[in-house]
């Protein structure tokens, strides 16, 4: 038997099936119907009836032997996606397994460069934040991570602090061949700032929190959405439940400031409720990322007000409807908003690399979209404002 037991609901995709399998590393899972189990399911039957799943080219990299053929894994990941969306598969899932794609590489240039430069001298987390950390990855994507050791005497820490961020490097430079750019603004292992002990970290999340100004409400917001990748996963749990405990009584600033950064993109309409573009050569396009970056920051103050232990979007807006936060309506038209935006996307970053031959952006082309996808997108941008409204009201207490 497997130690512990998974299970998974009936309803569940069986893409999620496959992808809880890779994550928890089991062979079985057990399927439960409400709080009866009605049957299992096996990896390897599973996978040899899903051969043509796209799915299954997550175990081929888990065996890629070098950088070189990570990278050449990597570059299949638009086909991939284009292959999952034209079957009709939600662009939650779709996401998801780009981020399982990402977590399966990162972990293994890990294990590369703990071979080359020799064992870690403390025990430490290496964690994801931003998208990644939200499991909410595309194929336009930077790094976001960081590195949090143990605490170690004194007469240690220079030589602890000297191999993670030799070791962080390393990471980040195969991380970048591979075709996961660095960071522009810096917010990665790499970064001396973003490599430190535990006891650093919660003195930085303590200052994030009880001396909240705004600039670090836009600045350091995706850290409260960080996940374990690789290591010692205690450390990530005493620094989450270090979190948790700051914002059970935290200055209300703090979340008045999160909530106006919530607010800061408002949907692109224009006054007569049209899609407002700009242009960039000779195209009229609109930022999608900037567009969804509203669901993102709003769900992320609720549930971090609620004390929620999940990152992902998806996962937040299901738990705070379970909760009595959101009702059914608001969840349904918050959650169909999200993942339709996401979709279209993903659809539009594949065919910028395979059709455009070009490196992929956020900007969709007006021009590019149908009649319907245009009162669609109208649709969901009055929703999205809609919502910042109640939480404008909510938190900064002004219309």
């Amino acid at each position: 038997m497997d130690n512990p037991i998974v299970s998974i609901s009936s309803n569940a995709y069986l893409y999620e099936a496959v992808l809880m399998m890779f994550k928890t590393k089991s062979r079985y899972l057990l399927v439960k119907n409400k709080e009866e189990y009605v049957g299992f399911l096996n990896r390897n039957r599973l996978l040899s009836e899903q051969a043509q799943s796209p799915l299954v080219f997550i175990q081929s990299v888990k065996q890629a032997e070098n950088t070189e053929e990570l990278r050449k894994k990597w570059k299949q990941v638009p086909d991939i996606i284009n292959q999952l969306l034209g079957r009709g598969v939600h662009g939650e899932i779709a996401s998801q397994v780009i981020t399982t794609i990402a977590d399966t590489i990162t972990g293994k240039v890990i294990e590369k460069v703990i071979k080359e430069i020799g064992k870690p001298p403390a025990k430490f987390a290496f964690i994801v934040t931003g998208s990644e950390g939200r499991k909410e990855q595309t194929l336009s994507t930077d790094q976001d991570n960081g590195i949090i050791y143990e605490d170690k005497a004194n007469e240690h820490r220079e030589m602890v602090r000297e191999y993670f961020l030799d070791f962080a490097k390393k990471v980040s430079d195969d991380l970048n061949m591979i075709g996961f750019e660095y960071c522009k603004g810096g917010f990665m292992a790499s970064n001396p700032k973003w490599t430190h002990s535990l006891s650093h970290w919660k003195r930085n999340y303590t200052q994030w929190i009880e001396e909240s100004v705004p600039e670090n409400a836009m600045k350091f917001s995706t850290f409260f959405d960080f996940r374990f990748i690789y290591g010692d996963e205690n450390i990530v749990s005493e620094l989450k439940t270090f979190i948790k405990e700051k914002l059970f009584s935290p200055n209300q600033i703090f979340f008045a400031h999160i909530a106006k950064n919530a607010l800061q993109y408002e949907p692109p309409l224009t006054f007569f409720k049209r899609i407002k573009t700009q242009t960039i050569g000779k195209s009229e396009v609109f930022d999608i990322k900037t567009a969804m970056s509203p669901i993102v920051d709003l769900v992320r103050v609720y549930a971090l007000k609620n004390h929620l232990e999940m990152e992902n979007t998806g996962e937040r807006m299901k738990k705070l409807t379970e909760i009595g936060i959101f009702t059914q309506q608001q969840y349904n038209e918050m959650h169909q908003s999200y993942y339709y935006l996401m979709a279209l996307r993903l659809k539009n970053q594949a065919n910028q690399i395979n059709i455009d031959k070009k490196n992929p952006d956020n900007y969709i082309e007006i021009s590019k979209l149908t009649k319907i996808e245009q009162v669609t997108l109208i649709e969901i941008f009055k929703t999205i404002a809609n919502f910042q409204l109640g939480i404008k009201v909510k938190f900064t207490g002004s219309f």
